[in-house]
């Protein structure tokens, strides 16, 4: 492939709704490019972009794939992202890197949740966009119907800049907007033909919309227009653009990815109006003087590139996704990761299509490439050792949906941590937990889909294989009384016995967060002070698994306060068990309860799903605490949940809102559990505390 210079680069990412035709159109630009002879297809799984054996088996993109085509003179870096929600993390990586946006609109469908969260992300990343709306050879297919939408959703801002031409019911051509002519397809060549009559209001609409639009771009422009003057069509595009980079217009064009009609457009009109990034800001800081470095995609500048994705593949090995933000990256230069201290010499370049690694010469400021094999991840910089620079990490989303898992063969545990740790470099949603406390592992990911995914990505690709259960809840353990306990452990051998006699009360110490307070109020030395440590680690191993269900136990206080002792028998493990006895029946006596955890939890949605998502959070145990308008325009509902009823929310949660809810949530404190909640638990658990007693 080509060098390209910065004013030459065009970095694009499709975004939309799962199912909206994403990779259909990806792969239909690179076929119009060049790079394949003939169009794959996502239900045969030949596609560029969706390589995953995953992808292919589903039908559907679960990771980010770049496709970077050459055209009229141009080097169009596109980003094909996944529409699923599950997949988010991609899609973020994806728009920290890109310069624009496409967002496809299915025009069968509409516009979607997914449609409404792009443009979401668009808004929060200030990039410039365009709208392609997909599947124009359906006959009942009303684009005018979809621009009225989207007008209506999103503001006069939309200009339509083609629109169709049918016979006989077939999708045959477009009307150019701007040129206000019109244009038919024949086998490969486009002829002009005459805009038809039933166009001719539209054309006039829209195209009053476009004027009206470039005239807002100067005062100049604002006086001609209200003179009644016209604008050339060079004036009409150059205002264009302009509008385009800034926002101020979002362009809407049309087609068909599957007969390849209307791309050709598509593709000219991403090199004509959308931004290359010479257009964009960029700022880091340098780590030796902590002055503000600006990179801005200058390639004078001293080199820096920024790692945005991970590739992991046991068969090509790892590839590190870089965007070049400054500088010019050639083969063995020698960078260094001042976030690690780390010097790496990066070896060969080389730019991706989909897994297709193809070596380049060296990569402008602005580009996107690969590295191989270096000891680098997602959100490192890589700068020169002279000017090192930190630039900011990706805003990446949280995972909050976990389950537990369990090898199905102990001798793979070493292999499924392994595999774990490749795949969450490969994607930064992916968090495994170790909860020794509960002693289970705990897998998060963005939903029930993306566990599924990983799932099987371990069974096909690594060969190991886990199961997937419903995660244990921590709750714990207290009492709610006083007791007052005395307890002997005697016990008579050959040779010395074994002798341990102690008085203990026990009581709620107010503490919630600490297991337990020791204190002793021993007189007299009934219990010599060289016993006293050995009672309090009788307590200390009996707190962590408690007498009720075997949860760790909070908040008691133990006071020892009399007991005796025998001159040859008494030993601290003698005084060791007794206090443990007296912990085990002191405890039980003083109203024992379990506490579970309580998690303070928001949910956005929009307005009209308020209702039920609060219905439904009632149903789950949950205080409602309030409602507010969040920065999108949606409500977002704060309330506190025990964490036992959140299992399997995201999925209720979507099919509630028809995926635009979102949730989060984070520990708030351990409250009291109802009675019939305990009880469960304490029969649950049964098997557990005779375990624990028989350990003893």
């Amino acid at each position: 492939m080509n060098v390209y210079t910065t004013d030459k680069i065009r970095n694009v990412v499709l975004l939309g709704h799962g199912g909206a035709g994403k990779t259909t159109l990806a792969e239909a630009m690179a076929y119009l490019a060049g790079i394949t002879s003939r169009m794959g297809k996502v239900e045969d799984g030949n596609t560029l972009s969706d390589f995953d054996k995953e992808e292919q088996k589903r039908g559907f993109s679960i990771s980010t794939t770049t496709i970077p085509l050459e055209w009229e003179g141009h080097k169009i870096n596109l980003l094909d992202t996944p529409g699923f929600f599950d997949f988010v993390g991609e899609v973020e990586e994806a728009i920290s890197v890109a310069d624009a946006a496409i967002i496809v609109v299915s025009g069968k469908a509409g516009i979607e949740v997914g449609t409404e969260r792009a443009w979401d992300l668009c808004e929060k990343y200030k990039l410039p966009r365009m709208f392609f709306v997909a599947d124009m050879d359906i006959d009942d297919v009303s684009y005018r119907q979809v621009v009225q939408d989207l007008t209506d959703k999103y503001g006069k801002k939309m200009a339509p800049f083609n629109l169709p031409i049918r016979e006989n019911e077939k999708f045959i051509g477009y009307v150019n907007v701007i040129q206000e002519k019109g244009f038919k397809w024949q086998g490969k060549e486009v002829v002009e033909i005459p805009v038809p009559d039933y166009n001719e209001a539209n054309l006039k609409l829209f195209r009053d919309t476009l004027i009206e639009t470039v005239a807002e771009t100067s005062e100049e422009f604002m006086d001609r227009y209200f003179n009644g003057d016209t604008f050339s069509e060079a004036e009409i595009r150059a205002a264009a653009r302009s509008n385009v980079c800034d926002g101020s217009i979002v362009p809407i064009e049309m087609g068909s990815s599957t007969l390849c009609q209307g791309i050709y457009t598509l593709l000219d009109d991403i090199v004509k109006y959308m931004p290359s990034p010479e257009n964009r800001k960029m700022a880091g800081i340098n780590t030796n003087t902590n002055e503000i470095f600006e990179a801005d995609f200058d390639f004078s500048k001293p080199k820096t590139a920024f790692v945005f994705k991970t590739m992991i593949d046991p068969f090509i090995g790892k590839y590190s996704l870089i965007k070049v933000r400054s500088g010019v990256l050639k083969p063995d230069d020698t960078m260094f990761v001042a976030s690690k201290d780390l010097e790496v010499k990066i070896g060969k370049l080389y730019v991706l299509q989909g897994n297709k690694a193809t070596e380049v010469t060296e990569l402008h400021a602005g580009d996107l490439g690969a590295l191989q094999k270096l000891d680098i991840a997602t959100g490192d910089t890589l700068s020169t050792k002279a000017t090192p620079v930190q630039y900011a990490k990706m805003d990446i989303s949280q995972p909050y949906t976990y389950m537990r898992y369990h090898a199905q063969n102990k001798a793979d545990i070493d292999k499924i941590s392994q595999s774990l740790a490749k795949l969450a470099a490969e994607d930064q949603t992916i968090k495994v937990v170790n909860d020794a406390e509960n002693r289970q592992t705990l897998l998060y990911g963005m939903g029930d889909m993306h566990l599924d995914v990983i799932q099987s990505k371990l069974a096909n690709v690594y060969k190991v294989n886990i199961d997937l259960t419903k995660p244990k809840v921590a709750f714990r353990e207290t009492i709610r009384k006083n007791s007052d306990v005395e307890y002997k452990y005697k016990k008579q051998t050959g040779g010395h016995g074994q002798y341990g006699h102690v008085k203990m009360r026990f009581e709620p110490s107010g503490d919630p967060l600490t297991p337990y307070v020791f204190e002793q109020e021993v007189v007299g030395g009934a219990v010599p002070k060289n016993y006293f440590p050995a009672v309090e680690k009788g307590l200390a191993e009996s707190v962590q698994r408690g007498p009720l269900a075997a949860y760790p136990v909070v908040g008691v206080k133990a006071v020892l306060y009399d007991g005796s002792y025998h001159p040859v028998d008494s030993s601290e493990m003698a005084f060791k068990v007794a206090a443990s006895g007296a912990f085990k029946k002191g405890f039980m006596e003083a109203g024992p309860v379990l506490l579970e955890p309580i998690v303070s939890l928001k949910v956005t949605v929009p307005d009209s799903f308020t209702g039920d998502v609060m219905g439904d959070l009632n149903k789950r145990r949950g205080r409602v605490l309030g409602m507010n308008p969040s920065l999108t325009g949606k409500q977002v509902i704060e309330a506190e949940v025990p964490m036992m009823e959140l299992f399997g929310y995201c999925t209720q949660l979507r099919s509630m809102t028809g995926g635009a809810g979102d949730f989060e949530y984070e520990f708030a404190r351990y409250e009291q559990a109802p009675s019939d909640v305990q009880a469960k638990e304490v029969a649950d658990r049964a098997d557990k505390v005779a375990a624990a007693n028989s350990e003893e």
